[in-house]
């Protein structure tokens, strides 16, 4: 059995731009207990209030799998373990387990604490031996200690003695620089595994400076370790740390290892990333192993013709297995296997009479023209839908205007106007915005909401632009990628041009067109529309209500 031990409510919050409220660090160590970690790390305690606010609060919560850590470090070399403020603020965290870590390398103990090489064995034996008397579970963990090792590996087993002595039921090897490569951490394991005490769990912690956290973390494994920590998703100070969910994979999956007892299923695991990534308000990694939106998608003509044919041709594990799906991308680069298995996902009724090999080879034009569709799967599923014979446009864009001015240094105003036309009715709106884009989005909203009420449930997510040639400084063609939600999901859309306005019209036009199909809106008649504003009209507004 292997024991996974999350510190990303500790190690991953020092990562640079990172940062979790109270109300964050509960909802995910909530999940992390839900997903079966056993171990999961709160945070140091009296180190800062948020984390002392933390434990405080997770003390009302019941934990099915994890038991919750506190972490802090050896006593101060002036002070007696009983009277060390950062030892009482461990055990005032009221946790089944802490972890403190202690110098390994004597670089670090004299030049850092300033402390003797005995006075540093003392801080560390005297500390745990105070957390364990006071009937908690100690993790130790030796920082620094493969550089400890390589500088003097005797006094580096020596801190390690110390603890186990004290009574550590686990240590923990940390590569805290993130240098090792990954036959050192292997031998070196290999080496504490030898000469550790029977009954002492070793572990291993491993930072990702030098691009090796999760195959060190791996290594170690092989060389006997059975305690790993890391963080979801890698998040870490500087490089970050070993990325738990890809470690947790491969442990199974490569290794046949078990990690959470009795939850071998793996196909949780992309939710699980995608949730942390969430709640710590940072953009998923598409191209994570594994979990990754990309992590199964290919895009080379060769690739994509080989995986039609045998899915694992070029997979290394069945993508059912961690919740994921094979995608061959539609590109320049895709071949006629890359469209017709994308023209097959869409089903018969709207690719039926579609020729592969034609709609590949418009592709290749569109694209070599600054279109994109490998990021666009909703431009993508229009873009075969209009080829049909029986297509009938669900609305069409007559003209826009946009305006854009500054007068007496006030702020800018942007102001469009759009003439929409459906089934043969013309609408003409206008709408102010706080930038170009802005003022055509609510213009559009406005003129199709009159006949497709469903796209008031449609609202933008994301809006990003690309700059295809800058060689043509302001010259140049743009291409504009939007998210668009709504409760049954979100789907990505995609414009180019030289004119920025013009490749976001297309791709807001490409957008709501999308949602009409999805939603399956029918356009009201003229009647109802009336009808609809009457109503609305003679209802009150809603009294708001006291806060």
């Amino acid at each position: 059995m292997i024991l996974l031990y999350d510190t990303t409510l500790r190690d991953g919050t020092q990562r640079e731009g990172l940062s979790l409220s109270l109300a964050d660090k509960l909802k995910i160590a909530r999940r992390l207990d839900e997903a079966g970690f056993p171990y999961v790390e709160g945070g140091w305690p009296g180190s800062n209030p948020k984390d002392e606010e933390f434990f405080a609060a997770a003390k009302s919560m019941t934990f099915r799998h994890a038991r919750l850590a506190a972490f802090g470090s050896t006593r101060h070399r002036s002070n007696l373990a009983e009277g060390d403020p950062n030892l009482q603020a461990l055990l005032a965290a009221q946790t089944p387990v802490t972890t403190i870590f202690g110098k390994s390398w004597l670089l670090h103990v004299t030049e850092v604490l300033g402390a003797t090489p005995e006075e540093n064995l003392a801080m560390i034996g005297e500390s745990v031996a105070f957390l364990r008397a006071a009937g908690r579970e100690v993790v130790y963990d030796a920082e620094h200690f493969f550089d400890g090792f390589k500088a003097d590996a005797a006094y580096a087993m020596a801190t390690l003695r110390a603890a186990v002595e004290a009574g550590a039921t686990t240590v923990v090897l940390c590569d805290t620089n993130g240098g090792c490569l990954t036959d050192e951490v292997a031998a070196m394991t290999r080496n504490v595994g030898a000469e550790l005490a029977t009954g002492v769990t070793l572990g291993i912690h491993v930072h990702d400076d030098a691009g090796l956290a999760v195959a060190n973390s791996l290594a170690a494994v092989q060389a006997g370790a059975r305690h790993v920590q890391g963080t979801i998703n890698g998040y870490g100070e500087r490089c970050g740390n070993a990325n738990l969910v890809t470690i947790w994979a491969n442990l199974a999956l490569k290794l046949g290892l078990e990690t959470v007892p009795g939850a071998q299923d793996l196909t949780h695991l992309p939710e699980l990333s995608r949730f942390v990534a969430e709640v710590a308000n940072i953009a998923p990694d598409a191209h994570q192993p594994y979990v990754g939106t990309s992590a199964f998608a290919h895009k080379g003509g060769v690739h994509g013709a080989a995986t039609a044919r045998v899915e694992q041709a070029y997979q290394h594990v069945d993508p059912a297995v961690v919740g994921g799906t094979s995608r061959l991308v539609v590109s320049e680069l895709g071949g006629r296997a890359n469209a017709a298995w994308r023209v097959r996902q869409l089903g018969p009724l709207a690719t039926e009479g579609m020729d592969p090999a034609e709609l590949s080879r418009v592709v290749k034009q569109l694209e070599s023209e600054g279109a994109s569709f490998e990021g666009a799967d909703a431009s993508f599923e229009l873009l075969v839908r209009r080829r049909r014979a029986d297509y009938v446009a669900p609305f069409r864009i007559v003209d826009f205007t946009v305006i854009v001015e500054r007068r007496n240094g006030a702020a800018p105003r942007a102001e469009a106007s759009v003439k929409v036309e459906v089934d043969g009715e013309m609408l003409h709106t206008a709408a102010d915005g706080n930038g170009p884009v802005n003022a055509l989005d609510l213009a559009l909203r406005k003129a199709l909401g009159a006949f497709f009420p469903a796209l008031d449930e449609v609202h933008l997510v994301d809006y990003k632009v690309r700059i295809l040639d800058g060689d043509a400084a302001t010259a140049a063609r743009t291409r504009v990628i939007i998210e668009t939600g709504h409760e049954t999901g979100t789907w990505l859309t995609a414009g180019a041009d030289a004119n920025i306005i013009a490749a976001s019209v297309a791709a807001l036009h490409d957008s709501f067109e999308f949602a009409v199909w999805r939603l399956d809106a029918r356009p009201q008649r003229r009647d109802e529309r009336s009808s609809s504003h009457a109503a609305q009209r003679r209802t009150p507004a809603p009294a708001v209500e006291p806060s």
